[in-house]
């Protein structure tokens, strides 16, 4: 019987007839340990479907409480704190711009008018952000009072990311140590506070504390650098106006 080709039909040779059969072998080896793989895993299905269907539930309560808490309980209580610092927060501003300021840092701490203090939200309102402001205003609070201790206690507990505050807290602390005679302990703040953010108003104002308790220390070339900082800096900083002197004392020191 005659048979009828394509126009440029070529005959496979044998050797490509015999790739076309170790391919199909390839092919068929595969799907049948495709078909096996899925064989075994609907077996592990199918004996260990209770608890499977135990590890979904809890992962789904997982998740699902999680969101209800945020949504249901954290929100709420975060909102309710906010509420109940409204007022001792507005006597922390007035003792800031105002006179009567030992009375008035005294009620932001305790409450007044039947209201909270920063010392009742920290506690009623325990690891919301509310409470870790709280503990920054507290721990100011207690430095402006004198009360160092008080004050090294509340800001370290104090934890930020913002630009201002962050560093503020560490140089609140430093102040803290400076009046209680822990110089090193100071500095060491200082030098956080002026490395924790690259700004035109905590950084060198930090570095030029930082430069004065160096100097005090005996520590000359570290005061030197700070006070160099400022200077190449920071120029339009209300510390570099009388930087220069600083300077000249840490060189003098430092040649010594």
């Amino acid at each position: 019987m005659a048979t009828y080709n394509k126009r440029g039909y070529k005959p496979k040779t044998k050797v490509e007839k015999e790739q076309d059969i170790e391919e199909g072998s390839t092919t068929a080896e595969v799907f049948n340990t495709l078909d096996e793989t899925a064989s075994k895993t609907e077996d592990f299905v199918a004996k260990n479907q209770k608890y499977i269907f135990i590890i979904i539930g809890v992962v789904a309560l997982v998740v699902l409480g999680s969101l209800a808490y945020k949504e249901f309980v954290a929100a709420p209580k975060q909102e309710n704190a906010m509420n109940d610092m409204f007022q001792a927060q507005k006597y922390f501003d007035q003792a800031v711009t105002g006179v009567a300021k030992d009375s008035l840092y005294n009620l932001a701490l305790t409450g007044g008018e039947g209201k909270f203090g920063m010392l009742d939200v920290i506690e009623e309102y325990s690891g919301t952000d509310a409470a870790n402001l709280a503990n920054y205003y507290a721990g100011t609070a207690y430095l402006r009072l004198k009360d160092y201790k008080n004050a090294v206690e509340y800001l370290s507990a104090f934890d930020s990311e913002d630009e201002v505050l962050a560093p503020l807290a560490k140089g609140n602390i430093g102040d803290a140590f400076v009046q209680l005679n822990q110089k090193e302990d100071a500095l060491e703040y200082y030098e956080k506070a002026a490395k924790m953010r690259d700004n035109e108003y905590t950084t060198p104002m930090y570095l030029y504390k930082a430069g004065a308790i160096a100097l005090d220390l005996g520590e000359a070339d570290k005061a030197l650098d700070y006070f160099t900082q400022i200077k190449e800096k920071y120029p339009n900083a209300t510390e570099a106006s009388t930087v220069d002197v600083f300077i000249g004392k840490a060189q003098v020191l430092a040649n010594k």
